[in-house]
């Protein structure tokens, strides 16, 4: 099997002055994951690592460029699910990390749970030796300026919530193993304690034959079908429960990019709701979709790096072209 990695930075609007580091950030993102897959590294290794890489990059509603909640407080929730074996970890509503992604993964992997949440989570991550980063240095100029101008009376928050967006990543690796990880500062100017799409997962042990049914938001994986990770308005997303749509859809005969857009235009009929996915099936086919103005995307495929923001927009180099000029932009 051919190792592929697909990564977004956030479904919505992309200011013109963000374009390019919005670019550069989720081509940097995938080659470092693709970097773990080519070297035999498992999926799960790959997308924790590209949403790292986006969790430390202050273009992104994620990490330290995390947006404010109604007291000008980063709360952040993240998710990472591995496809082999149906295991899944999250936090939301967390405070004082630089890297939800692996807090994410320490739940997954040192805990007997799937979800742990604000003081919780916190008290985890301390058990787990995680270094506390203060708040200050998670806040940029821009989130704390937009939590200013949305405090104002005449202000319209959810204007500015079209610009933000999710960071995740969906991989397959050599030996067919998917993954997902998102990660998400959520709403500007939320109300304390909110909880979005992206932590949220449930577990149906009704469904019948042959395997019970997760129910999946903000990101899914599973070998028999694929993997995906959502971006979008978190409220409408968990409606439809946009990502075990996809997956659904793929499992009934689709192609990842038909079953995304049919998911989608439904979330859009049914709840009003825009959003963006990137998927990978279990063949390494792939998709990049949104039904919003932009969505930054990048994916690695046979050492072909693609990219782009605007819809119909795609951009090809050489995995070795991209390393060359990571850093002075694309």
């Amino acid at each position: 099997m051919k190792p592929v990695i697909v990564v977004h930075g956030g479904a919505g609007r992309i200011f013109k002055e963000r374009e390019e580091g919005s670019r550069t950030g989720v081509v940097r993102a995938a080659l470092r994951g693709y970097g773990i897959l080519k070297q035999g590294g498992s999926a799960l290794d790959a997308v924790e690592e590209a949403v790292r890489s986006m969790e430390d990059d202050p273009h992104f509603n994620a990490g330290c460029g995390s947006v404010l909640n109604e007291k000008g407080e980063v709360e952040m929730d993240a998710i990472i699910m591995d496809g082999k074996n149906l295991d899944s970890g999250a936090v939301s509503a967390v405070k004082c990390i630089a890297n939800p992604i692996k807090l994410a993964r320490l739940v997954m992997e040192k805990t007997k749970h799937m979800l742990l949440t604000d003081r919780g989570a916190h008290l985890f991550a301390q058990a787990m030796g995680i270094p506390e980063t203060p708040g200050e240095k998670l806040i940029t100029e821009r989130s704390r300026e937009r939590w200013k101008n949305n405090l104002e009376p005449d202000s319209n928050p959810q204007e500015f919530q079209k610009d933000l967006g999710t960071v995740g990543a969906v991989a397959i690796d050599s030996e067919g193993n998917v993954a997902c990880a998102t990660s998400t500062g959520g709403l500007s100017n939320k109300l304390t304690g909110r909880v979005g799409d992206t932590a949220c997962i449930e577990y149906c042990p009704f469904f019948p034959p042959p395997r019970p049914l997760w129910k999946g938001s903000g990101g899914y994986a599973d070998n028999h079908s694929g993997a995906t990770s959502t971006t979008g308005h978190g409220e409408s997303i968990m409606k439809v429960v946009l990502a075990r749509l996809i997956l659904y859809h793929m499992e009934q005969g689709m192609s990842p990019e038909m079953a995304a857009d049919t998911s989608l235009d439904y979330m859009k009929t049914r709840v009003g709701g825009l959003g963006g996915v990137i998927v990978v099936d279990n063949s390494g086919e792939w998709a990049a979709r949104f039904s919003t103005k932009q969505m930054s995307w990048a994916t690695v495929k046979d050492d072909q790096v693609h990219y782009g923001i605007y819809a119909g927009e795609r951009h090809t180099k050489s995995v070795d072209e991209a390393l060359a000029s990571e850093g002075e932009g694309f």
